[in-house]
């Protein structure tokens, strides 16, 4: 174990804690930032953002990047490791990864959401084999192929737009009558000839041997099953928190950290931000507000 005590820990490098990791920096303190995938977290895997100030139009790699770059031009430290344990309720606070033990005087949770899985029983057998999570990460491989893409939501319509400038033909999947994202987006798919829409359905089956070949989807108006030749499966129906591991921090019903308005948990020294924490919209404006209001808290705390 490291002697080493940080002033602040900051678990996870998405648009919450990269702001967080800039706004501890520039106060003095003496950080890192623990990041297990690529940083900017959701961001980074959004075709293109148009409702972040300053920029009417951006692709989510680009808008992570330099988020990413702004915090390492100042000496924001990232660690890229994935955290397995933390003790969160002594004074020292300790987090565990897969290659090491970092301490710190305070914590700020900013682990995001992860994507939600259809639950189908043969789902995690196709995973990398035709089924994704990341239109934007995998859809290169189905140029001129047939795909579909299952939500109703902003990620969603996103991932079909995206997708039908690649694959052949594009089914959008949605379990009720109409989509829930923003009526821009919809008014942009619309003018789209490649997309089809099956709504009020549901995937029931997967099917296919070394990959996917075909998905079975029941029509909830009339309970009738058709089956869908596809080559890819793109889900996007929304995040959820990660929070099991974190023993001690007070969650919501649905698994989102409890907070107050100063971004304050139930342990003293341990804050949170972004997506993982009980906000009623997550964005990646509110993520960055969260990030540096944590920040401005964790700070007053070590200085008392």
């Amino acid at each position: 174990m490291s002697e080493k005590i940080y002033d602040t820990i900051i678990l996870g490098a998405g648009p919450a804690g990269l702001t967080a990791g800039i706004y501890c920096k520039r106060a003095g303190m003496d950080i890192v930032v623990i990041e297990k995938n690529m940083p900017g977290g959701q961001v980074g895997t959004t075709y293109e953002v148009c409702n972040y100030p300053g920029f009417d139009k951006i692709s989510g790699i680009d808008l992570a990047t330099k988020m990413f770059e702004h915090a390492s031009s100042i000496g924001v430290e990232v660690v890229f490791e994935e955290v397995k344990k933390v003790n969160l309720t002594d004074k020292i606070k300790i987090v565990e990864t897969f290659s090491g033990t970092y301490l710190g005087k305070s914590v700020i949770i900013c682990f995001g959401a992860a994507a939600r899985k259809l639950n189908l029983d043969n789902e995690r057998q196709y995973i990398g084999k035709g089924i994704s999570y990341c239109a934007t990460c995998d859809g290169a491989l189905y140029k001129d192929l047939q795909v579909a893409v299952v939500g109703g939501g902003n990620t969603a319509i996103e991932d079909a737009i995206y997708l039908s400038n690649i694959a052949k033909k594009v089914y959008l999947i949605h379990r009720r009558d109409e989509f829930r994202a923003e009526k821009a987006l919809q008014d942009s798919i619309k003018k789209i000839g490649n997309v089809e829409y099956v709504l009020s359905s549901v995937v029931v089956g997967l099917n296919g041997n070394e990959k996917i070949q075909s998905i079975d989807v029941k029509n909830l108006a009339d309970n009738t099953v058709k089956n869908i030749k596809i080559d890819g499966l793109f889900v996007a129906i929304g995040r959820g928190p990660e929070t099991d591991f974190l023993d001690g921090v007070n969650v919501d019903k649905n698994g989102y950290v409890i907070s107050d308005a100063n971004m304050c948990t139930n342990i003293e020294g341990v804050f949170v931000a972004g997506d993982i924490r009980n906000t009623p919209l997550r964005q990646i404006v509110t993520a960055c507000s969260d990030g540096a209001i944590a920040a401005t808290k964790a700070y007053e705390y070590i200085k008392r």
